[in-house]
């Protein structure tokens, strides 16, 4: 049984995406708590701070402004404080470039934004579901793609 709650941070730049994001996991019968940044440049500005607690899983979009999503992978996987970070990429692209990119950039999985609130809620529920330990030490690109 969670005592805790889930910490979960969304990166996206699209409002509508932050909104439908945070409605579906207050829905989710799985406590959490979720925050979210409007871009690239304020992810890392927050993840970077010292007086925070690090999300449990980070999900995070490929294509915002200022600082792309493919960007932030490379710096949080750069960085020793932030190498060990679940990273969901979760992104309207389902292009095989944006996958193969971001699985070789050290993403732990590769989420693509369902179109219907029901679909979403399912694939969040999913993902927070995940063994991490499990799935970063297999991964694979057969498991990275998840798809419901």
């Amino acid at each position: 049984m969670q005592h805790e709650p889930l910490n979960i941070l969304l990166a996206d730049d699209d409002e509508d995406d932050r909104l439908f994001f945070k409605e579906a996991f207050d829905e989710i019968k799985i406590k959490t708590k979720v925050q979210t940044v409007n871009d690239g440049v304020e992810l890392m500005n927050y993840l970077n701070r010292k007086d925070i607690i690090l999300p449990h899983i980070l999900f995070l979009d490929l294509n915002m402004p200022l600082k792309s999503g493919l960007e932030c992978l490379k710096e949080i996987r750069e960085s020793k404080a932030l190498k060990d970070l679940s990273v969901a990429i979760y992104s309207t692209s389902g292009a095989e470039e944006d996958i193969e990119r971001t699985f070789l950039k050290g993403a732990n999985v590769y989420i693509k934004k369902p179109n219907d609130f029901a679909t979403l809620k399912k694939v969040l529920s999913e993902v927070v579901s995940i063994n991490w330990q499990y799935h970063t030490s297999g991964l694979n690109k057969e498991n990275f793609l998840l798809s419901i």
